[in-house]
């Protein structure tokens, strides 16, 4: 598995994804390797800004994952896939990786290659997404419906299927003995301002509107961003590492999705790991506009949607004086992660396609 960091989840949500398929994979008796260049902007952000202690602790919560971090320049492919049965490669790699590793496999590999696609470049950078050489792979599995389909209609792939995120159930879950320490508790990185509206409209209004206990955790947040927070009465407390996320959703009453505007708009039916993360440590939820264009969930159901911040007020006042509804939520969206949303079922879904592969053409896929 190529990626671009399973050590470090700095601005980096497709660690949890990763972290949670390569376990479910080696608890089946897999063996699972992970390489990850050494210049990874997460890994380098992280330790600049906390030093290696989280990459400590990181390898004592998952103690049966590592991480082989190398160099472009020296990388031995024909000793890396040495051996392998399957090989997938994320789309946070540079193209001259993703097209190495394609030569590599038509020169006579018999391994499965497929291209790993969770992100919204294929929408907002379609020049780049169209220069990775794909020739020799597989398939691509894309993290929705849509995206999928803009692989084979633009003729990227010929072959791709849907392969959600999901929850890794083994850390995400609910942890009740907590001791409550606020009311609602937003987990997401500002990023290049692309949600800031959004943010303005559907957490930091309704908020002050409301008088909520209210905590933010994430990172690139400008002084702009933080003095906002600070103005809805809002505690910013920075960086929090993926794995403590279900310690902090215990602490608090109720959550938000607010999903970055690509997904909204241009992605729709895409809903992003923190949905699954929220939803799988039991806290209640209200997500800002975006359409389950694939029926993932219940809407209604598993979370309340808000099509206005006057509407995101109404539901948070709701579940800060109903603790029944909030209840009733948090219950049945986790009983859906359970049911068809764990890295488990992913697991399931990629041996499935895997098989499939191996049954259409037990040689190659190749021309």
């Amino acid at each position: 598995m190529f990626y671009h960091s399973l050590l470090s989840d700095w601005n980096h949500g497709n660690a949890h994804f990763l972290r949670g398929v390569a376990t479910e994979l080696i608890t089946r008796g897999h063996r699972v390797e992970v390489f990850e260049p050494v210049e990874a902007w997460s890994y380098a952000c992280l330790v600049q800004a906390h030093g290696t202690g989280p990459i400590a602790e990181f390898e004592a919560r998952y103690p049966g994952l590592r991480a082989t971090r190398y160099d472009a320049a020296t990388l031995d492919l024909d000793a890396a896939l040495d051996r392998a049965d399957l090989v997938i490669v994320h789309e946070w790699n540079k193209h001259d990786l993703v097209r190495r590793i394609g030569r590599h496999r038509s020169a006579g590999a018999s391994y499965r290659l497929l291209f790993h696609d969770t992100h919204h470049r294929a929408v907002t950078d379609a020049e780049s997404m169209a220069a990775y050489d794909l020739r020799h792979y597989d398939g691509v599995l894309a993290f929705g419906d849509m995206l999928r389909d803009i692989y084979l209609a633009r003729n990227w792939i010929q072959h791709a299927w849907t392969w959600h995120e999901a929850a890794d159930v083994r850390h995400f879950h609910p942890l009740p003995e907590q001791a409550r320490e606020g009311d609602l508790v937003w987990i997401g990185n500002w990023g290049d301002g692309e949600r800031a509206a959004e943010l303005q409209a559907f957490l930091l209004d309704p908020v002050h509107r409301l008088g909520l206990r209210a905590r933010v955790h994430g990172v690139r947040y400008p002084e702009d961003a933080v003095a906002r927070l600070a103005a809805a009465g809002i505690d910013y407390a920075g960086w929090l590492p993926n794995f403590r996320a279900p310690e902090v959703f215990a602490r608090f009453a109720m959550t938000v999705h607010i999903p970055r505007r690509p997904y909204a708009t241009l992605l729709p039916g895409i809903p992003t790991i923190r949905v699954f993360e929220a939803l799988a440590c039991g806290i209640a939820l209200v997500c800002a506009p975006w359409e389950d264009a694939e029926r993932l969930f219940r809407p209604g159901s598993d979370y309340l949607v808000a099509s206005s911040g006057a509407e995101m007020a109404r539901h948070l006042n709701d579940l800060r004086n109903d603790a029944a509804l909030a209840g009733a939520l948090a219950r049945s969206g986790r009983d859906t992660i359970l049911s068809r949303h764990t890295c488990a079922h992913r697991v399931d879904e990629l041996l499935g396609i895997v098989a499939a592969l191996n049954r259409a053409a037990p040689e190659t896929m190749l021309p």
